[in-house]
């Protein structure tokens, strides 16, 4: 997969294009970039995903934006599994929020990544205090003689797959619905750094609250049965189930007990599960 990003020139090739910030790459993603690929295929062009960092919401108010499901990272090798070939990351910031619709479409999708044939929801919106929205699009289709295709929801189980949807099952601690809702186990990947090895048992995200607490939740994990050295590797973590919320002990003998309980947990579901 090729990934671009920064300023457009003249596209030297053409493209069927999806746009969105795909955080997650959930079930309704995946409904996306699989009609994309499909219909790139159909037609000869190139699959072709537009998405930005950062994220729009938090270029425009950090503070209240939700934490991400993915690193851009991890977004791109799950858009590189499902079959897109081009990846082209706009940077969002004062001048990409002051872009209008009309010259969105113009000069980035039609002239910058060669678009042809277009896939978005029918509630897009984009340009310039999100001016743009499908009729917009109608239009330029008509002006510019690209074709455009609007996606319906995706329903999973009764339900609109959406990234607040994987946010809301992560938060009540159902692993097993985000998985269902994402098409994959939840994951977290990072570099592997030291810590103060004082609880090693289980994976635990969170602030630490009985020993050296952090303002910044903190993934924690230990590997059981293995000896190797992994620090300064990237790994990712796979979240399968839940044994139980983060709680405050009297001391570190208390935590280190809870631990040890945990990880018999852990065993026997790996026992059983595989």
């Amino acid at each position: 997969m090729v990934v671009t990003h920064g300023s457009l020139q003249n596209a030297r090739g053409r493209c069927a294009l999806t746009i969105g910030n795909f955080d997650g790459v959930h079930r309704g993603h995946r409904a996306l970039i699989d009609r994309v690929t499909a219909k790139a295929r159909e037609l000869g062009l190139t699959s072709c995903v537009l998405t930005f960092e950062p994220h729009p919401r938090e270029f425009f108010a950090r503070a209240a934006a939700p934490a991400r499901l993915t690193r851009l990272r991890d977004k791109l090798e799950l858009m590189a599994a499902a079959g897109v070939k081009q990846v082209h990351i706009a940077r969002f910031d004062a001048r990409f929020a002051a872009c209008s619709a009309a010259r969105f479409v113009d000069e980035v999708l039609v002239r910058g990544l060669g678009m042809r044939w277009l896939l978005v929801g029918s509630d897009f919106r984009f340009g310039e205090r999100r001016s743009g929205d499908f009729a917009t699009l109608e239009d330029a289709a008509l002006r510019h003689g690209f074709r455009l295709e609007a996606m319906p929801d995706v329903l999973f189980e009764g339900a609109r797959v959406s990234s607040s949807a994987v946010r809301a099952a992560l938060a009540a601690g159902d692993l097993k619905a985000a998985e269902r809702l994402l098409g994959h186990p939840y994951t977290i990947s990072g570099r592997v750094a030291h810590g103060a090895k004082l609880g090693r048992g289980v994976a635990s995200v969170g602030r630490r609250p009985t020993v050296n607490p952090v303002p910044i939740p903190l993934l924690e994990v230990h590997l059981f049965d293995w000896d190797g050295d992994l620090y300064g590797s990237h790994i990712k973590v796979r979240f399968l189930k839940k044994l139980r919320d983060e709680q405050k002990y009297d001391d570190l003998e208390a935590l280190q007990r809870a631990i040890a309980r945990d990880a018999e947990q852990a065993r026997e579901y790996f026992a059983t599960h595989g």
